[in-house]
């Protein structure tokens, strides 16, 4: 299930930016929570964001919603490329 919920943020990330070939999602364990982080091109923030963050809440939502199915937890962290 975790593995689905990175690649549903891949598919919607990369339907966002100009640049798909840039985003990468990963996948951390902190105790029972679990947290995708979220890279993409710095060009390419503004749209991941979404105006107020509401496309970056709205993702946040669906993995709410997905994980929520299996009783688990999960966090979308959007971090700034190297």
């Amino acid at each position: 299930m975790k593995e689905n919920m990175q690649n549903l943020i891949e598919y919607i990330a990369r339907s966002l930016v100009d640049d798909p070939t840039q985003v990468e999602a990963s996948q951390r364990n902190h105790g029972s929570t679990h947290q995708i982080q979220l890279k993409v091109a710095q060009e390419d923030m503004g749209r991941v964001i979404g105006r107020n963050g509401k496309v970056a809440n709205a993702m946040r939502l669906l993995l709410r919603v997905a994980a929520a199915k299996d009783n688990q937890r999960v966090n979308l962290v959007i971090v700034e490329p190297e």
